[in-house]
């Protein structure tokens, strides 16, 4: 009002308002808050008060207000913004501009005492959480602003159907006048029927809808410039037969304050074809009329043309020539709407169907929001074209649908795959989709080694988890509406694809090569279609033809190793899905999983991966378990990946250590998961496993080296460096499935390597790790307090006593070895030695251990 107070403040939202939707792309920018002040009331603000009994809109002054500073992280309480005004009201639509550039020369300040009070704050977090955490903030009122087009990522659900219009300028003539006209706009939207629509136009938010708009008047001025910007949130329904009138009065600065109406202009909201009114700036015809011209006949002046630019429907009527003009902008932010005719020929392929394939073609440059606004529509009009005609556009469609699919993978897009999935599940009624799908599939698979189809192929290969959810899907609705039929042909079907796909991976490409990134994109999708698969078939049935597919990989390690990467990691995918999680279908996919975690880990090559997916393959295996399932699966990794597991902990521990904490962590990490899995193995073979592992060895000196490398590894695993100094119950788990694994090797020994079969490094081997085994301080129970001892005695006995034991019977199977060990012992590490330590009753030599 005119003491600088709110109008309405009882209505605290008209003066306090929240925007919302800004991104990380608008924080980066310059920001300015700018304030436009129109002062209402007589054209002339010193005229006397019985001038004119008319109000007018008139300019009075701008601020402006960077908020850098506060997208920084400094607050913005309590600022006064100077206002300031234009020196030639004609700058009035650019003053933000140039005081934000300030050209100083093209304003000045309103006066010392005019200023405007404003406080600003930052929030973060979406509306929902904001309306939480700042609960007080909204129970005073606050109005919500929009962007001015869509947020960076479109919700679905969203519902926005918005029209803004800015009024431009204008070029008038004099009209017999001998001074320039004081121009005033008065717009209305008008309904088919001549009607004016109430309350569809917004001069921003807060402030109730109004039936029309009046803008600002420049004083005597032909060609004024105003760039106001109105929201028309007119509803869907509305659009149709819509139209914008805009009309123009000469207001007078005489006592009668007369408004004097001159002209007229016009614009549609939408064309006759459906399609609305393109974004942009549109130069529309003035039409000349008197005061009582009848307006409200909205069917007399429709006919006639509107635009310079733009003509509509039947209206071929010549342009009179004329020098005057108005200019508006538009843009349209809807979901519900669209601009775009290649999107509307689309989605309405049944009126034009000769026009179908140019659509299907053109849905590629159709902007990706456009088609995220009208996913369902759009692919009910994909799955309508195919059943319409699948033998011509089975093709097209499959491509569309591969384009949507990929699109949805983008970030912007990305919370739309809900939409696609809900759209299968409860939308999707292509109950003969599949056959069309999986041919075209397997055509694009076939011809993996056509060079000019490649980046194609690989656009087909990233969509394969949705385009076998929409196979699975379309079959599921078949079988629902015939009973089951065509089911062997159907499972044909998929095998025929399934041995395309065996032989595109079996194919083999040296170095980098577009063939290995196919089988890349290929590999990091393939184990999201295993729950699909299952849909239908049997779990057996898919685990055989994912080991039949996964099988199929070329076991060269020399290859890319981009693609040796993607290959494990589909390996570890394929673990932890649902699939592996089924002992029926685990003992099937087991063998060739371990094959390739043996390749791997006999390069010595992504190890982090290898120890991540060993983890996942122990975690399913339960301990103790008289399952005849469980007890195959320990034999076929035992035959598999003990001699490389114990391989791979040596290497490990030999390598120096990086210096840098974050490698030496990595390092440890892969460490610990290794010697993790070793111990979950050994922990869990029983003595047929053992026996096995024993019998399977051919030759002796192949038994002689696996003894060595596992007691060289349990030497390692007893180190105290091994675990963190606090982690006694893991010291004492390792502890006790040594000694367990020690005591079936023991037998070995003595059968084989006794004798004329002596084999005095693997003796000395086992004796040294017998000692130091007893002397761990982990294992001296003297040295803990009476309830931790109890505790361990209760689960695990004293293990120096038992590894004592088995020195001792050892020792005892050696005869009349002994002091020709003890002068080589002597010999080689004087530090470590055996001696005679007395005599028994019955008069036998026994010989202890001191470890020095």
């Amino acid at each position: 009002n005119r003491n600088g107070l709110p109008k309405c403040p009882e209505k605290p939202e008209r003066h306090c308002s929240l925007f919302v939707d800004l991104g990380s792309s608008e924080l980066r920018k310059d920001i300015y808050i700018t304030v436009h002040i129109i002062r209402i009331g007589r054209m002339g603000a010193g005229e006397k008060k019985n001038a004119c009994n008319v109000q007018y809109r008139r300019p009075f002054g701008c601020a402006v207000l960077s908020i850098a500073d506060l997208l920084a992280g400094d607050s913005k309480d309590d600022l006064v913004l100077k206002v300031y005004m234009c020196n030639t009201e004609s700058d009035w639509y650019q003053i933000h501009e140039n005081i934000i550039k300030k050209l100083n020369a093209r304003y000045n300040l309103t006066g010392s005492n005019a200023g405007l009070a404003v406080s600003l704050q930052l929030l973060h977090g979406d509306i929902e959480q904001i309306r939480r955490e700042y609960t007080s903030r909204f129970t005073h009122g606050v109005s919500i602003t929009r962007k001015l087009g869509f947020s960076n990522i479109i919700m679905p659900g969203e519902m926005r159907n918005d029209l803004y219009i800015t009024v431009e300028r204008g070029e008038f003539e004099k009209g017999g006048k001998s001074v320039a006209r004081n121009v005033e706009v008065t717009m209305h939207v008008v309904d088919s029927s001549g009607q004016i629509l109430k309350d569809f136009i917004s001069f921003g938010s807060g402030e109730p809808p109004a039936s029309e708009y009046h803008s600002f008047v420049l004083y005597h001025n032909n060609c004024p410039r105003w760039a106001e910007l109105l929201k028309l949130p007119i509803p869907v329904d509305k659009f149709r037969g819509a139209h914008i009138r805009c009309e123009f009065r000469h207001c007078s600065t005489k006592e009668k304050g007369e408004k004097k109406l001159f002209g007229f202009s016009f614009m549609p909201l939408m064309q006759e074809n459906g399609r609305t009114l393109p974004d942009g700036t549109h130069e529309l015809i003035v039409h000349k009329c008197e005061e009582n011209a009848n307006l409200q006949d909205s069917g007399r002046y429709l006919k006639l043309p509107f635009s310079k630019g733009i003509s509509l429907g039947n209206n071929s009527q010549a342009v009179k020539t004329t020098k005057e003009s108005f200019w508006i902008t538009s843009f349209l932010c809807s979901t519900k709407l669209t601009q775009n005719g290649d999107m509307l020929d689309l989605l309405k392929w049944r009126t034009h169907p000769d026009k179908i394939a140019g659509c299907l073609s053109k849905l590629k440059e159709i902007d990706g929001s456009e088609i995220v606004k009208f996913l369902q529509d759009t692919l009910d009009t994909l799955f309508g074209i195919l059943d319409e005609n699948s033998q011509k556009y089975g093709s097209k469609v499959f491509d569309c649908l591969v384009h949507i699919i990929n699109l949805l993978q983008d970030s912007k897009f990305h919370h739309f795959k809900p939409v696609m999935d809900t759209y299968i599940e409860s939308h999707f009624a292509g109950a003969l989709a599949y056959r069309d799908l999986i041919k075209v599939l397997k055509w694009h698979i076939d011809r993996v080694t056509e060079v000019e189809l490649h980046d194609h192929i690989q656009e087909v290969l990233k969509a394969q988890e949705y385009i076998f959810k929409y196979i699975v899907q379309s079959r599921r609705l078949f079988s629902i509406a015939t009973g089951g039929q065509n089911e062997e042909e159907f499972r044909c079907c998929i095998q025929e694809l399934l041995m395309s796909v065996r032989f595109f991976l079996s194919q083999e490409s040296k170095g980098t090569s577009a063939l290995s990134q196919l089988q890349a994109v290929f590999l990091s999708s393939f184990p999201s279609v295993y729950s699909e698969l299952l849909k239908l078939f049997d779990v057996r049935e898919v685990a055989n033809l994912v080991h039949d597919a996964l099988g199929s990989l070329p076991t060269v390690m020399h290859g890319d190793e981009s693609l040796q990467a993607v290959k494990l990691q589909s390996i570890g995918k394929t673990v932890e899905s649902h699939l592996y999680t089924n002992p029926d279908s685990r003992c099937i996919l087991l063998p060739v999983v371990l094959h390739h975690l043996h390749m791997h880990l006999q390069e010595q090559k992504d190890l982090i991966m290898c120890a991540r997916i060993l983890s996942n393959i122990f975690c399913l295996i339960k301990k103790n378990s008289s399952e005849k399932s469980v007890l195959e699966e320990i034999d076929v990794i035992v035959n598999s990946l003990l001699d490389i597991l114990l391989r791979t902990i040596l290497e490990i521990t030999s390598r120096p250590q990086p210096s840098g904490s974050a490698l030496r962590l990595q390092f440890q990490d892969v460490t610990g998961e290794f010697v993790s899995c070793l111990l979950s193995l050994l922990r869990q073979m029983t003595d047929r496993h053992y026996q096995q592992l024993l019998d399977s060895f051919n030759t002796k000196e192949d038994l002689r080296d696996f003894l060595l490398q596992i007691f060289t590894v349990f030497r390692i695993l007893i180190r105290p460096e091994m675990f963190p100094k606090d982690w006694t119950v893991m010291r004492l788990v390792a502890n006790n499935v040594i000694i367990t694994t020690v005591l079936y090797l023991s037998d070995a020994l003595r059968k084989n390597f006794l004798n004329e079969n002596f084999d005095y490094k693997i003796w000395d081997s086992y004796f040294f790790l017998a000692v130091i085994f007893i002397n761990q301080l982990c294992l001296q129970l003297e040295m803990f307090t009476p309830s931790k001892k109890k505790k361990v005695l209760e689960k695990y006995g004293d293990m120096r006593v038992t590894m004592g034991c088995e020195i001792f019977s050892m020792w005892q199977n050696l005869g009349n070895l002994p002091i020709s060990i003890s002068s080589q012992r002597n010999e080689r590490t004087p530090s470590e030695k055996i001696k005679k330590k007395s005599t028994t009753p019955s008069g036998q030599n026994y010989y202890a251990l001191k470890y020095t």
